[in-house]
């Protein structure tokens, strides 16, 4: 740590990207933009032009492969696969060829014409407005500029001498791989989010990372020290003694507790007295799955079939859809996936642009796609197709009325009738579900429930819509409150609706992934929690070490209590009295 003038302390919030905590002194990573300024060649200049871009292109594809072969000794061949992606992109004779003849035709420098005609592709991405797309759009900038500074014969820095915390403005996937080389202790950029690479890297070199922290290379000096949370997203810039000394007793836990966590994955989700309970995921894309699969899930509990929309500007053809479907069953196989039919609208991408003064309560989920049974059709063939494994299930978002129930699955039956006649093969008894997220659902979850196989519980849209309350509204965000007494007592309403029809329900809302709640779901019945893959590991340990009647009399206590901070410091109290090695606060409760 530096000494000297004492700095102020600055605490940020970001992306927890990669589980872990790192304390050091930090290394600031500045790369230069190469330049790419348009210069006219004289028509005999053009051949040296196109030899010196192939040259470019050759040095910057043994850069790579170098790069692949070494991700791939250090975190395996299926987490190396953008290496290869970008490998592929540089052997692209199409792309090859549309450079050459622009260098030809337009008589300009290779730098400008690979800037200007990459960049076109990128600007693509962008316009996209998803973060996903946005991060491949910063991939494909990597490699434009890994082939302008070959030509340039420039070099990156990618060594330093003694162990820190590395800060920049973004991290590429070979920065990310290269730096990882040295004695890095964690990274924190401005830019990149949960599905960048190098979010992705990070967790497989097990490095902790912050992203989307904004402007913290410019907010930090050399010689700054800093701490870097990575399961709550905090970086602390000149902390403190006292800081320092907190931190170091919560590394030292979880690195105790991760240890003690690692036996629990291949055991079953089950309570002291045998009361078994699935233990899920929730999954929006294919970079997700490996981090699933090394946490233990159980399968896939949510997986958001709207990230397909994302790259596209339409809705992608049943062909895509059953491709990525499929591929998902494949991984998880034999355990299910949950394919959530399209939710769009509200605060999501919606398949037009519509002008609603309130889209929380207009135009999305499942009433779109009523209004649009062309698009529904085309999901649910792609889905059936693809369910021939007898491991996928389909649940629709939004629904409100029973009505709309026995419409989607009227449009079940036309899907599987289309499919009989062309002797395609699905499964026949797909399971169908629901989620269960507004409150006339919840309220009427016994009738829907006679139309279903599973409920599954919304407990996001479920809590703001029961307490109107707008999640997203930082002036009254205080008030939503998912341990409010009427959102327990709903969730048990819903789950004894359920049972009573002989039917399971899950939930994949926060709450499921909320260890302060355990034991309290266990309790009031839950038969399924789907989570997101981090704390996978810390509810399984919570659910194997209490007994289901335990967790009933405490569900029992709690629909007792009147208030949310009742309910709150009760199950603290339980939680930290039983489990002293979790630590609350990192948990977004």
């Amino acid at each position: 740590m530096t000494e000297g003038k004492i700095k102020s302390e600055i605490i940020m919030r970001g992306i927890p990207a990669a589980p872990g905590i790192a304390i050091g002194n930090i290394y600031l990573y500045t790369r230069d933009v190469p330049s790419a300024i348009e210069r006219a060649l004289n028509p005999g200049d053009v051949d040296s032009e196109i030899e010196r871009l192939k040259k470019a292109i050759a040095k910057s594809e043994k850069e790579l492969t170098k790069i692949l072969s070494f991700a791939q000794a250090k975190i395996g061949e299926s987490k190396s696969k953008i290496f290869e992606a970008q490998i592929m992109i540089l052997r692209d004779q199409f792309l090859i060829d549309s450079l050459v003849k622009r260098i030809r035709s337009e008589l300009r420098n290779a730098e400008f014409i690979v800037n200007n005609e990459i960049s076109k592709y990128e600007k693509m991405m962008l316009m996209a407005q998803d973060d996903y797309m946005h991060e491949r759009a910063h991939d494909v900038d990597d490699l434009k500029n890994r082939i302008i500074r070959n030509m340039q014969s420039t070099k990156l820095v990618s060594k330093f001498e003694s162990a820190a915390i590395l800060v920049s403005h973004n991290l590429t996937p070979a920065d990310t791989m290269i730096f990882s080389r040295n004695a890095v202790l964690g990274y924190a950029t401005d830019k990149g989010g949960i599905t960048s690479h190098a979010a992705i890297l990070s967790r497989a070199l097990k490095i902790p990372a912050v992203l989307g922290l904004g402007d913290i290379s410019r907010r930090i000096s050399p010689g700054d020290s800093i701490i870097l949370d990575g399961y709550s997203g905090n970086v602390i810039i000149n902390p403190s003694s006292e800081q320092i000394l907190k931190y170091q007793i919560k590394k030292e836990r979880y690195t105790k507790f991760e240890s003690n966590l690692a036996k629990f994955k291949s055991l079953p989700a089950k309570t002291l007295d045998g009361r078994k309970v699935e233990l899920a995921t929730n999954i929006e894309f294919e970079e997700e799955l490996e981090y699933m699969l090394l946490q233990g899930g159980d399968g896939i509990g949510l997986y958001r079939s709207e990230s397909l929309l994302f790259a596209n500007d339409q809705i992608p053809s049943e062909e895509k859809q059953y491709k990525k479907y499929k591929l998902f069953a494949d991984r998880v196989f034999p355990n299910r996936v949950i394919i959530r039919t399209f939710d769009i609208g509200g605060d999501k991408i919606a398949p037009q642009t519509i002008e609603e003064a309130n889209p929380f309560l207009g135009w999305r989920g499942i009433r779109i796609f009523l209004d649009r049974p062309e698009i529904l059709l085309e999901q649910l063939r792609a889905i059936l197709r693809a369910s021939s494994r007898k491991n996928i299930a389909v649940m629709f978002p939004m629904v409100t009325t029973v009505e709309e129930v026995i419409k989607a699955k009227e449009y079940i039956e036309i899907a599987k009738a289309e499919l009989r006649s062309k002797k395609i093969k699905f499964d026949p008894n797909i399971q169908v579900g629901v989620m269960i997220e507004v409150p006339s659902a919840a309220v009427t979850a016994d009738t829907i429930a006679k139309e279903v196989d599973f409920l599954s519980i919304g407990t996001n849209d479920l809590t703001q819509y029961l307490l109107a309350v707008d999640r997203g509204n930082d002036i009254i965000s205080d008030l939503y409150q998912e341990f409010h007494p009427s959102v327990i007592h709903t969730i048990r309403h819903i789950i004894k609706a359920g049972h009573k029809e002989k039917k399971w329900v899950g939930m994949c809302g926060e709450l499921a992934g909320n260890p302060l709640a355990t034991v309290l779901l266990i309790g009031l019945g839950l038969d399924e929690f789907s989570v997101v893959p981090s704390v996978l590991p810390e509810i399984k340990k919570i659910i194997r070490s209490v007994s289901y009647s335990q967790a009933q009399r405490l569900a029992s206590e709690v629909l007792r209590l009147r208030t949310t901070e009742e309910v709150r410091s009760y199950l603290r109290h339980y939680i930290e009295k039983r489990f002293t090695d979790i630590l609350l606060e990192n948990n977004n409760e």
